[in-house]
């Protein structure tokens, strides 16, 4: 058993004594399937506190000739699989955590070459009678190994793309550069590999790591795949720790979800472990990530990107197009390249079938909101965001006079003077203006309701709350939006409401480019 050749299972098996663990081991099964054969090459990247590591771990307990982790997955659900033991501790596993040696490595310029040489020591150890030259590459000492035994590897490097992340240049990258191209790139090593499987938060950059990577089967956050229900956890297992813990899953599922991979709802693992270890929903993403990112993304302010950050900000889903990032941290060239960028760090959901992006969740929108407190460029975002709390407290109180003018100015700031007296524009000032209540309602937009769509129904999370109907009009008046809610009964979609209800008519004067509202509260609505 060796640090990087063969290591033990003592990883894996410290994460199955926590307190909370949700069983991914049928993973194994999938990886199985890709072993010696064309596709055996696999880089399946996702965002910090999704389980990369763990994953990294699961797979070298698994295959790793340096332990017997038979009773580890024993009474696990990969046992359940009929031929599980067959490649159970057989293989010679290279496993490389990146990160940790590139941060823990004073001589970082010699980082490959010391870690190259630790690695080929423990393989002449390991194979005392096999002749190793001491100019021999890595890549050379795995096919000699091959060539006199004929055993294969599995090679697993955790973030592989630290360097990239890093922004690391000259002589060492290179040096990277053919490191990676020695051990997936050679024909004859081919046969020895019998599976390569990389992690890290970002693809494989599209320039001169692509070429030596680009026999890589990918799987990212915006396409898993037949991986995805591996890239987090799913709505099926956080309903089960839930029930466990006896939490309510509404509200995890308000706070954590919201990714989605081929049908597939995706939480955030660390984030819910959290939650359920403190008994308590909240932002725990800045734990160990930063709301710095996005802002320091946000600065480079390219045509287009504001607008869109304020769609998001006000619950929208917009237009991005994926293909053109080229996966560095250097070369953004435009809004959808950092959108793109975005997506695969977790501050984003992408549906790939509309080809659209989003905030995802409630923790990850509180990293928005303090993003967006920084570069100069959004600070009248920044304001409408602090000033919508103040107007959710004034439209509970009936004040109609401060919700107007709230309105007023989430329309300004909302809206582009070309687009500003369209309705869309309106719909967005009024999402972008009520934006905190994502923190105690449900939002729902043009919700079906008695004869027709309401545009916006405020459904409380806590019933000492009241519920609100919130009805738009253009060039009308607000009093007449309050008479379409009881003459189309709107209120009938709360029902089995008991609470307080609040019809809030609001209509936006295209010449004066003013809003005028009107509050009804009914009691005890039923």
């Amino acid at each position: 058993m060796g640090i990087y050749l063969n290591p033990g299972n003592e990883n894996f098996k410290e994460i199955l004594s926590a307190d909370i663990y949700v069983d991914k081991t049928l993973m194994i099964d999938k990886i199985n399937q890709f072993i010696d054969r064309g596709n055996k090459y696999i880089c399946m990247s996702r965002p910090r506190r999704f389980g990369k590591t763990i994953a990294g771990n699961m797979l070298t307990a698994y295959y790793s000739k340096g332990c017997n982790s038979h009773e580890l997955f024993e009474n696990l659900k990969i046992s359940s699989v009929r031929d599980y033991e067959e490649k159970l501790n057989q293989y010679n596993v290279i496993k490389i955590d990146l990160n940790s040696e590139y941060q823990n490595t004073e001589d970082k310029d010699n980082l490959i070459k010391i870690l190259s040489e630790e690695i080929k020591a423990e393989m002449r150890e390991s194979f005392p009678d096999i002749a190793f030259a001491e100019e021999d590459t890595l890549g050379r000492c795995i096919l000699k190994v091959y060539k006199a035994i004929g055993e294969t590897f599995i090679i697993i490097i955790d973030e592989y793309d630290v360097l990239v992340r890093e922004k690391v240049g000259g002589e060492l990258f290179s040096r990277y550069l053919s490191f990676l191209n020695g051990l997936f790139k050679s024909d004859t090593l081919r046969p020895a590999v019998s599976l390569a499987y990389l992690t890290g938060i970002l693809p494989i950059v599209r320039d001169r790591v692509q070429s030596k990577l680009n026999n890589f089967q990918e799987y990212t956050f915006l396409d898993a795949e037949e991986l995805a229900e591996f890239s987090g956890f799913t709505a099926e297992e956080v309903q089960a720790l839930c029930k466990d813990f006896d939490m309510n899953y509404d509200e995890l599922r308000r706070w954590y979800d919201g990714y989605s991979q081929r049908g597939v709802e995706l939480y955030s693992p660390e984030s819910v472990v959290t939650a359920l270890r403190k008994r308590e929903c909240g932002s725990y993403w800045n734990l160990t990530s930063t709301y710095r990112v996005i802002s320091d993304k946000l600065e480079e302010n390219f045509s287009g990107l504001k607008d869109a950050v304020i769609a998001m900000l006000s619950g929208e889903a917009v237009d991005v197009k994926v293909t053109t990032y080229m996966n560095t941290l250097t070369d953004f060239v435009s809004k959808d390249d950092v959108l793109t960028y975005l997506i695969h760090l977790g501050y984003l959901a992408y549906d790939r079938k509309d080809k659209t992006c989003r905030i995802p969740n409630m923790e990850i929108w509180e990293e928005w909101e303090s993003a967006v407190s920084i570069p100069d460029e959004y600070a009248a975002t920044d304001r409408i965001i602090k000033a919508s709390r103040e107007l959710l407290t004034r439209t509970l109180e009936g004040n109609e006079e401060a919700v107007a003018k709230a309105l007023d100015e989430s329309h300004i700031n909302a809206t582009s003077n070309r687009s500003y007296n369209n309705e869309d524009a309106l719909q967005s000032a009024i999402y972008l203006a009520y934006i905190y209540a994502i923190n105690k309602y449900t939002i729902i937009r043009e919700a079906t309701t008695g004869k027709g769509f309401a545009d916006v129904v405020f459904i409380p999370i806590k019933p000492s709350d009241p519920a609100m109907i919130i009805e738009l009009k253009r060039n009308d008046c607000a009093e007449s939006a309050i008479h379409q809610i009881h003459e189309k009964r709107y209120f009938s979609c709360m029902e089995h409401y008991k609470g307080d209800l609040l019809f809030v008519g609001i209509n936006y004067d295209a010449d004066s480019k003013t809003h005028s509202c009107r509050i009804e509260k009914i009691r005890h609505c039923k």
